[in-house]
């Protein structure tokens, strides 16, 4: 029995927590659930939205389960998806995006995973003010390290290895910023000559965005830096349906946090419109993590048969007619 951290978050947070671990242990996951509060539901109850227990909990067990947090507007507090990543080192960003049954998209075929550096470059948050009275000139810092490009992109060349993935293209803008994403690209380059199977290829980010939304099934794994990840993946998941039907994890080399990105869409709550499957997906990616590899795949499969009936059972984003119910019913029924 694995103990994991759950954060439902806020909005819709508790309707989907809810369904996807009902849907886990219809499935027959070995999970002992470690429940936590943060976002706006904390900040509400305690003046914190990211609590100290929350921070305890993740460093006692290592692994979270986190819905949509919403970071109070107004109070000086930054992005608790951010602190949290920050505070556990969670560098690697993954976002696989792949055509689901059913789900409407003019694109077929897609199967990609992006590989986002998840803690530097401009996300880092160096900024300042060239002159602070007139506040007409700012600059911000972007930071790329060595070590930092390293390991992501070890990352996902491990990664294409377990599991029988066979390119790996790396993003970046080494034409202009020659310093930071020049050495992001002379890394990553160095780093593929210890895979010698894995083909390996480099592109400009302009391109490949213009490649994405005219050829995606030609990128298999995806490894970029942060910035370029946050606005790539978005696009991945634009390919497949959304940030909706798409899982995200968090990994560091001791902790990990797998997350709905997507937000907590607080006009729906508790009409049971919510739609689990992004979170549905990113608990697959951590049953996968945490070695319960088989009934990651058990779920994945009485998903994909859910949605050849969408109508039916899904939701309304979808194009179903269904509930929030009905499809966490519908998923257990086909287990």
């Amino acid at each position: 029995m694995k103990n994991v951290v759950l954060i439902p978050g806020d909005g819709i947070g508790s309707e989907i927590t809810n369904a996807v671990t009902t849907i886990l242990e219809r499935a027959g996951a070995e999970i002992n659930w470690i429940h936590q509060t943060a976002g706006l539901t904390a900040y509400e109850e305690k003046g914190n939205p990211l609590p100290d227990e929350v921070i305890e909990a993740i460093n006692e067990h290592r692994v979270a389960l986190k819905g949509p947090l919403t970071t109070p507007v107004g109070t000086g507090f930054r992005s608790v998806n951010v602190a949290l990543r920050q505070k556990f080192n969670l560098f690697s960003n993954i976002r696989p995006a792949r055509t689901l049954p059913s789900i409407d998209s003019p694109f077929k075929n897609v199967d990609m995973v992006i590989f986002r550096e998840n803690t530097q470059g401009l996300y880092i948050g160096k900024e300042h003010w060239v002159d602070e009275k007139t506040k007409t000139h700012a600059e911000s810092i972007a930071v790329v390290t060595e070590e930092a490009s390293r390991k992501i992109v070890t990352s996902a060349f491990d990664y294409a290895v377990a599991n029988d993935r066979k390119k790996i293209t790396l993003v970046h803008k080494a034409n202009i910023l020659k310093l930071t994403t020049g050495l992001f690209l002379e890394v990553g380059k160095e780093v593929s000559k210890n895979y010698p199977d894995i083909e390996f290829e480099d592109l400009i980010v302009d391109n490949m965005a213009m490649q994405m939304v005219m050829r995606p099934q030609r990128f298999d794994v995806v490894v970029t830096t942060n910035l370029f990840g946050d606005i790539l993946s978005d696009l991945a998941s634009g390919l497949v349906g959304g940030l909706g039907v798409t899982g995200s994890a968090n990994i560091g080399e001791d902790a990990a946090m797998f997350e709905a990105v997507h937000g907590s869409a607080p006009d729906i709550v508790g009409q049971n419109k919510a739609n689990p499957l992004a979170l549905l997906f990113s608990s697959l990616m951590m049953l996968e993590h945490i070695g319960q590899k088989q009934v990651a795949e058990d779920i994945r499969k009485a998903v994909y048969k859910t949605l050849v009936e969408r109508k039916v059972y899904c939701t309304p984003d979808i194009g179903g007619e269904g509930t929030t119910s009905t499809f966490t019913q519908a998923v257990c029924d086909n287990i």
